[in-house]
C-alpha cells in the first residue's frame, strides 16, 4: 500500500473515532476527503481536506473540526506535528523514515507499485479511433488512438475491468463512394486509362493494390456490369481491405482493438427498432416537428415536417432529436443512440473519444444513454482537438500517398513509436497539439520525450557504471544516508499512485506524461549536484555505503519512469543514441 493510501486509511480511522466519540454523525458522506500533497511543499508532507468537507454535516465549523481531527492525528507514530491553516486545512510532517520506508515500498512493489483498486472491478467500455473505414489514418486519428489506448491501460491499472472497441461507420454514402472508388483502380488495374480522379471519391494511392487485387480475383467480369451488380461486392472487399489497413496502422503503434463493431451489422440486426421500442415504452419518442434552424437567414425557405422524435430534452440537451428521417429511415442519431444502448448492456460506464467535429452530438448521445440504462450508465466524451504538423517550423505539406493528408505510418516511420505516443500526451485532449519533426527528435529539456527518457538511461547507464565500480548491488542499503533534497526526490515519486488514480478517474492521460515530466526533472536536478563537487554524485567514489544508497533511490525512480512510460505505451530507454 502506498504511503497516501495508508494516511487515507489512517485518518479514516481517525474518523471513525470521531463518529464513536459523537463528534460525527455515522452516516456522514466521506466519499470527498481526500489526503494529498499541499500545494506548497513548505507547509507540510501531507494535507487533508476532511475538516472542509465533514464540518456542514457534523453541524460544526471546519477549524473547530479540524483541531479534533488534529489532536488524534498528532498520536499517529509517524507524525512529527499537525497544523491547521486557512479556514480548516490539515498539513501534516512526516518523520524522514516515512519516506524511506515508502522508497523500499517503490523497490519492493515493482511494478506493482501505483497498481490500483479504485475501480472496484466495474466494467468501462472505452470506445476510440473509429475512423470511417475510406483510408489510412492521419494525425488526428492517431491522436485519438493513443489517448484512448493509454487511458484503457491507466483504468486496467485503477482496477476497472476495460473493454476496448472500434466503432466501423460502414453504412452511409461514404463507403458507397470507396466502393466506386476502388471500381475506377479496378478498371485502371485493367489498363483502363481513368484519368483524374472524379470529385467526391478517394484519390489516394492506397486503393491502387485493392483495384489489383480485384482485377485478379474477377478478371474483367465487372468492367462493363451496371453499377448495381458490382457495388455491394466492391463495398465488401473495399471495407474489409481499409480495415485491414487501419488496423496494420494501429498496429505501428501496438495498438490493438478488443472489439470492432459494425454499424452495418447493428441496423441489419434490428437494434435500432429495439431500441426504439424501448423508448417508446418510456413514452419518449412522439412525432412532432422541430423548431426552424437559427443558423438560417430570414429570407432562407424552410418547411417544417413531422419527424419522429427523442425528448432528449429531459436529458439536459438543448432540443429534442429526430430519431428518423422524413423518408423513413434512421438518422445517424437513430443508429448511435443504438450503439451505445448495446455497448451499455456489457459496461458500468462508457467513454467516447472523439473528434471535434463530433463535439455537437455529445449531448444528445448521453441523453439517450440515460433514457435508455435508466441512468444506470454514464457516458463520457473526450473530444481530440487538431495536430497541426511542421517541420522545422514550417507547415508540413500533404503526403502524396493518402492524396490529402499526411499518414500516420509516414510519421512512425519517421520518428519512431515512442515519440509519437509520448508527443500526443503532452497537452490536454482538447487542446490543439503542434508536432515538430524536428523538435521532437532533439536531445534538449524542452523535449519532454528525450527529458524523460534521459532519466531512465542515466540511471540504467549509472547501474552498470556501479557494477564497473565494484559496488555490490545485492548488499542491503542504508536509506538513513540520503539527505533532505534526495528524500524529496522519494516525496514526488510516492505521489505516482494518486497521479495514476487521478488518470484513471478523470479520464486524462496526459496526467501521467506531466507528472513523469516533473519527476524527471526533479532527478535531473538531482544529478547535476554532482557537475561541481564529485561527493554529491550517486556513485561517491571510496563510498559503496553512500553510493549503495543512492542508487537506490535512484532505481526507485527508473521503476516509476517505467511503470509510467507503459501506461502511455513508450518503452523506457537503456541507452541514448
Amino acid at each position: 500500500m502506498s504511503l497516501y493510501a495508508q494516511y487515507a486509511a489512517l485518518l479514516d480511522g481517525v474518523l471513525d473515532d470521531l463518529v464513536a466519540d459523537g463528534a460525527l454523525p455515522a452516516e456522514v458522506d466521506r466519499r470527498n476527503v481526500t489526503v494529498e500533497p499541499p500545494r506548497d511543499p513548505a507547509h507540510g508532507d501531507l494535507a487533508t481536506n476532511a475538516a472542509m468537507v465533514l464540518a456542514k454535516p457534523a453541524g460544526t465549523n471546519p477549524r473547530s473540526l479540524a483541531e479534533l481531527i488534529k489532536a488524534k492525528l498528532e498520536a499517529l507514530p509517524p507524525v512529527t506535528s499537525v497544523e491547521v491553516a486557512g479556514p480548516g486545512f490539515i498539513n501534516l510532517r512526516l518523520k524522514p523514515d516515512a519516506w524511506r520506508d515508502e522508497l523500499r515500498t517503490i523497490l519492493n512493489d515493482g511494478d506493482g507499485y501505483g497498481v490500483s483498486t479504485i475501480g472496484r472491478n466495474e466494467r468501462v467500455n472505452v470506445e476510440y479511433v473509429s475512423a470511417n473505414p475510406t483510408g489510412p489514418l492521419h494525425m488526428g486519428h492517431c491522436r485519438g488512438a493513443v489517448v484512448g489506448d493509454s487511458l484503457a491501460r491507466i483504468l486496467e491499472a485503477a482496477g476497472f475491468r476495460v473493454t476496448k472497441e472500434y466503432y466501423v461507420n460502414d453504412a452511409g454514402a461514404q463507403v458507397d463512394a470507396l466502393a466506386r472508388s476502388v471500381h475506377l483502380r479496378y478498371l485502371e488495374a485493367l489498363g483502363a486509362e481513368i484519368g483524374d480522379i472524379p470529385e467526391g471519391m478517394y484519390p489516394g494511392d492506397y486503393l491502387r493494390p485493392v483495384g489489383v487485387v480485384l482485377a485478379s480475383e474477377y478478371g474483367d467480369d465487372y468492367a462493363e456490369a451496371p453499377e448495381e451488380q458490382w457495388l455491394p461486392l466492391f463495398r465488401q472487399w473495399a471495407i474489409r481491405a481499409m480495415l485491414d489497413l487501419i488496423r496494420y496502422d494501429l498496429g505501428l503503434l501496438d495498438i490493438h482493438h478488443d472489439k470492432f463493431s459494425s454499424e452495418a451489422e447493428l441496423q441489419e440486426s434490428g437494434a435500432v427498432e429495439r431500441g426504439m421500442a424501448v423508448l417508446l415504452d418510456k413514452g419518449l419518442v412522439y412525432q412532432g416537428m422541430l423548431e426552424r434552424p437559427k443558423s438560417l437567414e430570414p429570407h432562407d425557405e424552410w418547411e417544417p415536417v413531422e419527424l419522429t422524435l427523442f425528448r432528449s430534452t429531459q436529458f439536459g440537451d438543448d432540443q429534442d432529436r429526430p430519431m428518423k428521417k422524413s423518408d423513413g429511415s434512421w438518422t445517424y442519431f437513430g443508429s448511435d443512440a443504438a450503439y451505445h444502448w448495446q455497448k451499455a448492456q456489457g459496461a458500468d460506464h462508457l467513454v467516447n473519444i472523439w473528434g471535434a467535429d463530433h463535439a455537437g452530438t455529445v449531448k444528445r448521445v448521453q441523453s439517450a444513454v440515460k433514457a435508455l440504462t435508466d441512468g444506470r450508465v454514464d457516458l463520457d466524451v473526450k473530444i481530440i482537438n487538431m495536430v497541426r504538423l511542421f517541420r522545422a517550423g514550417e507547415p508540413v505539406k500533404m503526403s502524396k500517398r493518402a492524396g490529402s493528408f499526411v499518414t500516420l505510418a509516414e510519421v512512425v516511420d519517421e520518428v519512431g513509436k515512442d515519440v509519437v505516443r509520448f508527443m500526443m500526451l503532452t497537452k490536454r485532449a482538447d487542446t490543439p497539439l503542434d508536432f515538430d519533426f524536428a523538435k521532437v527528435v532533439e536531445a534538449s529539456k524542452d523535449n519532454p520525450v528525450f527529458y524523460v527518457q534521459y532519466a531512465h538511461a542515466r540511471i540504467s547507464s549509472l547501474k552498470r557504471k556501479a557494477a564497473d565500480a565494484g559496488v555490490d548491488l545485492s548488499a542491503p542499503a542504508d536509506l538513513g544516508l540520503l539527505d533532505d533534497e534526495e528524500l524529496a526526490l522519494v516525496k514526488r515519486a510516492a505521489q505516482y499512485p494518486r497521479a495514476v488514480e487521478s488518470a484513471a478517474m478523470a479520464h486524462e492521460p496526459h496526467r501521467i506524461a506531466f507528472y513523469l515530466y516533473d519527476l524527471a526533472a526533479d532527478f535531473h536536478a538531482l544529478w547535476n549536484r554532482g557537475n561541481d563537487d564529485p561527493e554529491r554524485r550517486f556513485l561517491v567514489e571510496n563510498n559503496p555505503q553512500l553510493s549503495r544508497a543512492r542508487l537506490e533511490l535512484a532505481l526507485g525512480i527508473a521503476q516509476i519512469i517505467r511503470s509510467g512510460l507503459d501506461l502511455m505505451g513508450v518503452a523506457a530507454t537503456e541507452e541514448m543514441r
